[in-house]
């Protein structure tokens, strides 16, 4: 049964906005992708640098990699160019009562 986790009010993650949170020893990047709210593993599958140091690409919902370049979609964790090939996690993003919360498991 998955847990739901709260992040923040959502007028503290505006349109362009990011923050990491940790659950348990994974740590998560949610980004406001043009009024989106996407979850994603802050982890790059290929070295596991930290995504949340990266450029993020508002208008494509993805961010890069500031170690090697892989370019990964916030979307569905699915890698768009290499040196990555594996998809990172993603996560349920719901709202209630204006708080942005997570479903993990």
């Amino acid at each position: 049964m998955p847990e739901t986790i709260d992040i923040c009010p959502t007028s503290d993650l505006p349109p362009g906005a990011m923050r990491t949170v940790e659950w348990e020893d994974v740590e998560i990047m949610v980004v406001n992708c043009n009024g989106e709210l996407l979850a994603v593993e802050d982890r790059c599958s290929h070295d596991d640098g930290p995504l949340a140091e990266g450029e993020i690409d508002g208008a494509a919902c993805t961010v890069e990699c500031p170690r090697h370049g892989a370019l990964f979609d916030l979307r569905t964790g699915k890698p768009q160019t290499l040196p990555a090939y594996v998809p990172i996690e993603t996560f349920p993003v719901l709202i209630e009562d204006d708080v942005i919360k997570l479903e993990v498991d």
